[in-house]
């Protein structure tokens, strides 16, 4: 008797302490369905004519939040590219394939963190409208603070493009890549009004702050590709029009 009285003390104490089991924080990207493709307008990068690629419209899509826990205090928003391949040596080289088996790595194009709780959406075109040579401003905006996207480090020593990139930076996936790449917006609700991050901070830094503070997560995945054939396979299956 005294071990099943213990058995359900430990189970109360476990489901109390549970940061939040049954939260319905949801989130939207209205700009494209789940699972959807990416439109060329939310793109760093685009295909051009003779199979490469140029730079986009880079506008961030809309996104909209609903149902976050009563004890959120600020929330986190990461835009990811699943894909990016692990080996960058064929990137882009016209004499190579990276064939879709090949090992793929996380890439962040969005770290955004310190969101007020009184804040539920980001409208299109609100934190980013063209490609910036150098990259957006590190800091706090309207929308939270905003963190460096791995652009840093992808233009890092190019005399033109390279700087400090924050902020939404879209995708960009090499052309001569046969898989077409998932991208990922998670938010995370969390329990503290601000992660004490400041300056050069990077996804890895937001996500090792707000570990241990994280009360509910949601997700939404698109799709995109600059790579020629594979687009005309997705434009026909999806009667999408990419542009």
């Amino acid at each position: 008797m005294k071990n099943i009285k213990f058995l359900f003390v430990s189970i109360f104490i476990v489901l109390t302490s549970c940061k939040d089991d049954t939260s319905t924080l949801k989130l939207e990207v209205l700009s494209f369905p789940n699972e959807g493709i990416i439109p060329d307008k939310y793109a760093l990068c685009v295909p051009e004519e003779g199979g490469k690629f140029e730079f986009g419209e880079n506008t961030n899509p809309h996104i909209r939040w609903s149902g976050i826990p009563p004890k959120t205090k600020s929330l986190a928003l990461f835009f990811i590219d699943l894909d990016r391949p692990e080996n960058l040596r064929h990137v882009n080289v016209r004499t190579k394939t990276i064939t879709e088996d090949e090992p793929r790595t996380e890439f962040y194009h969005w770290v955004l963190i310190d969101i007020p709780v009184n804040i539920n959406e980001i409208p299109e075109a609100a934190v980013s409208t063209g490609v910036i040579k150098g990259g957006k401003q590190i800091g706090r905006t309207a929308y939270g603070v905003r963190g460096l996207n791995d652009f840093t480090r992808w233009f890092r020593g190019d005399m033109i493009m390279g700087g400090q990139y924050a902020g939404y930076d879209g995708p960009c996936p090499p052309w001569n890549d046969e898989k077409i790449h998932r991208y990922v917006f998670r938010l995370f609700a969390l329990d503290v009004a601000q992660l004490g991050l400041g300056g050069r901070f990077s996804a890895e830094d937001a996500q090792k702050a707000m570990k241990e503070h994280i009360l509910a997560k949601s997700e939404w995945t698109g799709k995109y590709t600059t790579n020629a054939d594979l687009r005309k396979s997705y434009t026909a299956k999806s009667g999408l029009e990419s542009r």
